[in-house]
Order: C-alpha cells, then sequence, then structure tokens
C-alpha cells in the first residue's frame, strides 16, 4: 500500500502536487474541467491542514514556441481560482529566481501553479526524459511530494518519478480513487466479467486483450478495431479501417478464444466519413466495397446486451463508433443505454470513452470514470506504473 497525503503533517510544509490539467481548450475556453475538478480534495485537503501548496502540471506538448503560447496555464489559474473560490498565485516560470522567491514567501494555505512543466521539454525534452538535474532542482522547491495525477502516472517524467526520487513522497485522493477501483477489478472481479473494447486500432489493444482475456469471461469489440478482427475471420470490409500488421494476431486470438471474443453481427457504413454522409445499416457480411464501417447496428447492440445484463464487473475502454459525429454516435449512445439499466460495477477506462460518456449525458451511470486513458490502459495490461511505484510504501 502507497503512502498517501493522509500519511504526512502538512502543516507550514511546502507540499508539491502533481495535478493533472491537461485540459482541452478550444478559443481560449476550457471545454472540459473534469480533471480540474478530481483535484479539488487533495488541494483543499493541503489547504486545510496549513500547507504551501504548490501545484505542478503539464497541458499538451510542447516542441516549438508556438505550442508554449497555446498550452499557457494561466486559464488553468484563473478556472481554478472560481472552483476553489480562491486566488491563485499563479508563477509563469519553471524555473528561476521569480519562482523560487514566490514559493519561499507562501503562508500556509495559499496555493501557488508554476507554468507548465512541459516547457522544459522544448530543448533536450528535460521533463518528459526524466532529467535528473531538473527533477532534483524541482524537489528542492518542496518540503513533501504528492503525485495525484494518474494520466500521467504510466510515464516517467521529472515531475513524477523525477521529484518523489528526492522527497517523501505520497498519493493523492484521485489516483487513490483510481487504484480503489482498477486494482481489485483486474485483480479479482466480480464474475461475470465483461470487457468492452473499442477504439481505432488494434495495436492499442494488444496488451489489453492478452491480459484480460484470460480473466474476463467475454469481451466484446466494437470500434474501427473490430473491422480487423472481421477481416481476420475472411469477412469483406469494404474500405473499413483494417490494422494490416496485426492480422495475424487476430486470427490467433478468434482461434484459441473464439468462446470469449464477441464480435459484432451488423455494422453501420457511410462512403465517406463526414457529418452529413448517409448511413447504411448491413448485416457483416453485406459490406460493399465502397462503404466504410463507422459504428456497430442494432443487431449487435442487443447481441451485447445479452452479455452485458448477466455480468457482475464491466470495463469500458474505446468507443464503439465515431462518437463525435452524432449520426456515427448511436452504437456508443446505445451501449450507455444499456449499462445505465445494469446492476454491475462499471468503469470506465478514460481517453475517449471517458468523453464520450459524458459528452452524451451518461457520466452518472458509471461506478468510475479513469482520468487517465494511457494509464489505465496500462494497469489493464498488467504494467506498473512508474509515477506510482517510486512512491513510498506506508509500512504500517
Amino acid at each position: 500500500m502507497k503512502k498517501t497525503i493522509r500519511d504526512f503533517d502538512l502543516n507550514n510544509k511546502k507540499v508539491i502536487i502533481r495535478v493533472d490539467f491537461n485540459v482541452p481548450i478550444k478559443n481560449q475556453m476550457i471545454t472540459d474541467d473534469t480533471r480540474i475538478k478530481e483535484s479539488l480534495d487533495t488541494i483543499n485537503y493541503a489547504i486545510n491542514n496549513n500547507a504551501k501548496v504548490i501545484l505542478m502540471s503539464h497541458l499538451g506538448r510542447i516542441k516549438t514556441k508556438e505550442d508554449e503560447i497555446k498550452n499557457d496555464l494561466q486559464i488553468v489559474s484563473e478556472r481554478l481560482s472560481k472552483l476553489l473560490n480562491k486566488e491563485i498565485i499563479f508563477i509563469n516560470a519553471t524555473r528561476g529566481i521569480e519562482l523560487e522567491k514566490a514559493i519561499n514567501d507562501l503562508k500556509c494555505g495559499d496555493v501557488l501553479l508554476m507554468q507548465n512543466t512541459r516547457y522544459e521539454d522544448l530543448i533536450d525534452q528535460k521533463e518528459s526524459s526524466n532529467d535528473l538535474r531538473l527533477g532534483k532542482y524541482w524537489a528542492s522547491l518542496g518540503d513533501i511530494y504528492i503525485n495525484d495525477a494518474f494520466g500521467t502516472s504510466h510515464r516517467a517524467h521529472a515531475s513524477n518519478v523525477g521529484i518523489a526520487t528526492y522527497l517523501p513522497s505520497g498519493i493523492g485522493f484521485l489516483i487513490e480513487k483510481e487504484l480503489k477501483y482498477l486494482q481489485p477489478i483486474i485483480n479479482n472481479p466480480k464474475r461475470p466479467f465483461v470487457v468492452i473494447l473499442g477504439g481505432s486500432k488494434v495495436s492499442d489493444k494488444i496488451g489489453v486483450i492478452k491480459n484480460l482475456v484470460n480473466k474476463a469471461d467475454y469481451i466484446l469489440i466494437g470500434g474501427g478495431m473490430a473491422y480487423t478482427f472481421l477481416k481476420a475471420s475472411q469477412i469483406n470490409i469494404g474500405k473499413s479501417l483494417v490494422d494490416e500488421e496485426n492480422i495475424d494476431f487476430c486470427k490467433y486470438v478468434l482461434e484459441n478464444y473464439a468462446d470469449k471474443i464477441i464480435l459484432p453481427i451488423d455494422t453501420v457504413n457511410v462512403e465517406k466519413i463526414e457529418d452529413s454522409a448517409a448511413t447504411r445499416q448491413c448485416f457483416i457480411n453485406e459490406i460493399k466495397e465502397n462503404e466504410i464501417g463507422i459504428d456497430i447496428g442494432y443487431n449487435t447492440l442487443k447481441l451485447f446486451k445479452t452479455y452485458l445484463e448477466q455480468s457482475k464487473t464491466v470495463i469500458w475502454n474505446g468507443p464503439v463508433g465515431i462518437f463525435e459525429i452524432d449520426s456515427f454516435s448511436k452504437g456508443t449512445r446505445g451501449l450507455c443505454e444499456i449499462l445505465k439499466n445494469i446492476s454491475a460495477v462499471k468503469i470506465i477506462g478514460g481517453g475517449d470513452t471517458a468523453s464520450a460518456v459524458i459528452n452524451l449525458g451518461y457520466k452518472d451511470c458509471f461506478d468510475h470514470i479513469s482520468t487517465g486513458g494511457g494509464a489505465s490502459l496500462e494497469l489493464l495490461e498488467g504494467k506498473k506504473l512508474p509515477g506510482i511505484e517510486v512512491i513510498e510504501e506506508n509500512e504500517n
């Protein structure tokens, strides 16, 4: 068991909290502040225990000066201030005298947010490569380190592994919640245990399939990756997306786990992927040469429902259609409706699936929606997450 923020005396301590404020921004507006809201419990706990709070987060990828401009954390600072109903000290720097002085001037209960940690990636990828000197420098700014950024915990960066190497460390309430839901399900799920896998490419899910095919009772496959499995079954998929490099893997899975892998029996197709495209639904053996499969069909929903209604645990990772286009979202929406009405432990594995269920209005229908797509995938693959592994163990 890892140490948590509760295991430390925070009074008058400079507490560095690595949060995940990597939120979507469009036209200088935050379009989804879920990740900011999910950090509030940990931040408020530190405030209420008289800590001097130092927040660190990345935003986007930084390869050019233009990337710095569009991934400035100032807008996040303003939103956080409103959510906390408290002034946030925002420092437009990731190192240097201005940052050091601001931290040294903090009073108990103050909250400081430093600029995007990935600004340090502009030269030599110092943040993302876990530059030792950078991690040691950032550690020198605080007394205690708390990792609450589950979404980056599958990466060894200077702002997680780097800092935790040099400071007493623990996890925050968000990571604690993620592990509370995900680890027991992966290790000892209530059965029947059903996994829904979607998304575009088989390659993104190979590790998950390898790990869960021996643990799950059934794996329901939709999304773009379904067409690679269908092609591996000698079915004509027209111009649908196919992951050519992994057809042999799909054949192997189908041959060895035929009783567990449930594929679509019908599909929604278009001739061109665009908002106004006319759709045609057909059984999988009726896809035309000029058609692209973009969603599961009505009969597949009914088939999936028979497995989901008997389930006790469900993990869903990957939309089953191009949900961003309304007319291509019926499969994903239909699955949400089915899951809404079943009594099972229901987990969303972050990423696009989280965006889908939230944007479609089904957020409250799930027991847990992970904030980290990549991190949750690696947990599902059975991998260790370096940003969590480095945290001190609780010996009590």
